[in-house]
């Protein structure tokens, strides 16, 4: 399958036909008379913490914490001064998210009543930082994947939801422990941030800043969870992903990026306030909003049609039909918002393995979670099928990446 290159106006964003014999393959756009690469996704890689949780075993941890704390505050319960807390139970779980399990990095601290969060040792500044230890293990298997030296990757780019620190970066210190030159940073659009973090990649390729770009997302979230919060304390688990962005004409094989878009739109109902100016206000250390918070039902009516329109508006700007779409790569926050972002996308219910669902075994991983589904659900793609990655998030924030299996 041929067709010719991607055409960009200086007066519009949409993919025009080019010259039937254009003067370089169709791994190049061309500007005016400046022909620059085309970005592709050559490999991604993921890596699982050895440790997970099931619904039933989270549940027994919350719901001894409850029974002590309702009966620690009984006579103030029963005065109307504080509210008793209610029960979780697998069944809720799993209805309200779609999630069974989940893996994380300390299980023992999080299933513990008297704790209820992970165990996570701060390290000396000489050892690897955590993030970047799992970081370094995704991009290891990337890299593998690949086949390619390291010496040929001329960024890495860390986009994650939450930081361990505030510098040095994550990025650096994986570029570091990898034997990357080049340059190195982190980015932080919540959930988005792997969509973001492709699209930026994709930018220093086809601008010739970088011929190959290494993007890792790895998430904790079980440290910014409130395990003591019944509608959110199932939510999250951990993961590390990566993924390899490289210019086409020394690429073999992968994903070529037909059109990568990102949106925000500011809201309050996905926050977390934590950081370092908590400091100056000690009276809200340890507050609740110091951890995730969000008011589900708001997100579900607002995001779910943002992002539908999004992509049905993008694959139309690209020439793509949505309702031809092989497979959809979705961030894994709630089955029930990506069942109806797919009947929205594909204009009908999807089939079995269309819409890709990882958040059963893995729960919500922020970033991760589109490229979890990506990286474990692409094998039986054919040259020129088609496929979408999509993320959103607090912010709000949402990135598309259209995808198209190359030769």
């Amino acid at each position: 399958m041929t067709r010719p290159p991607t055409v960009l106006s200086t007066s519009s964003n949409k993919r025009q036909n080019a010259d039937p014999t254009p003067t370089r393959a169709r791994s190049a756009r061309i500007i005016g008379t400046v022909v620059l690469p085309q970005a592709v996704i050559a490999a991604t890689g993921l890596y699982t913490p050895p440790h997970s949780i099931s619904n039933a075993e989270l549940v027994e941890a919350f719901n001894t914490f409850v029974e002590r704390f309702n009966a620690a505050n009984a006579e103030a319960i029963a005065a109307g001064d504080v509210v008793a807390l209610a029960p979780s139970s697998p069944e809720f779980i799993e209805k309200a998210s779609g999630i069974k399990s989940r893996f994380v990095v300390n299980k023992d601290g999080i299933v513990d009543p008297d704790l209820m969060r992970p165990i996570i040792p701060e390290r000396p500044n000489e050892e690897i930082s955590i993030l970047a230890e799992i970081a370094v293990e995704a991009a290891k298997q990337a890299i593998e994947r690949w086949g390619k030296p390291v010496s040929e990757i001329g960024a890495v780019i860390c986009a994650a939801s939450n930081m361990q620190r505030a510098y040095p970066a994550m990025a650096i210190e994986v570029q570091q422990a990898l034997g990357i030159e080049g340059f190195a940073f982190d980015m932080n659009v919540a959930c988005s941030s792997a969509t973001f973090g492709i699209k930026t990649a994709a930018d220093f390729v086809t601008s010739g800043s970088s011929k190959a770009v290494l993007m890792v997302n790895p998430e904790i979230c079980s440290g910014h969870l409130n395990f003591k919060d019944r509608d959110s304390h199932f939510i999250f688990g951990d993961v590390a992903t990566a993924v390899i962005i490289e210019d086409a004409d020394q690429a073999q094989g992968g994903w070529e990026i037909m059109g990568a878009r990102l949106k925000t739109q500011f809201s309050n109902n996905i926050r977390n306030n934590f950081g370092f100016l908590n400091r100056a206000a000690p009276e809200g250390i340890g507050a609740k909003d110091k951890l995730f918070v969000q008011e589900g039902r708001k997100v579900f009516r607002e995001v779910v049609p943002m992002v539908s329109e999004m992509i049905v508006q993008h694959a139309q700007d690209l020439g793509v039909d949505p309702t031809g779409l092989k497979r959809l790569w979705l961030h894994q926050a709630n089955i029930n918002m990506n069942e109806m972002i797919g009947r929205k996308v594909l204009g009908r219910d999807p089939a079995p393995g269309e819409n890709v669902i990882i958040l059963d075994e893995y729960a919500n991983t922020s970033s991760a979670g589109s490229i979890i589904a990506f990286h474990s659900a692409n094998d039986d793609f054919a040259p020129g099928e088609t496929g979408l990655i999509c993320s959103f998030g607090a912010g709000y924030s949402a990135g598309t990446v259209f995808v198209q299996k190359r030769p």
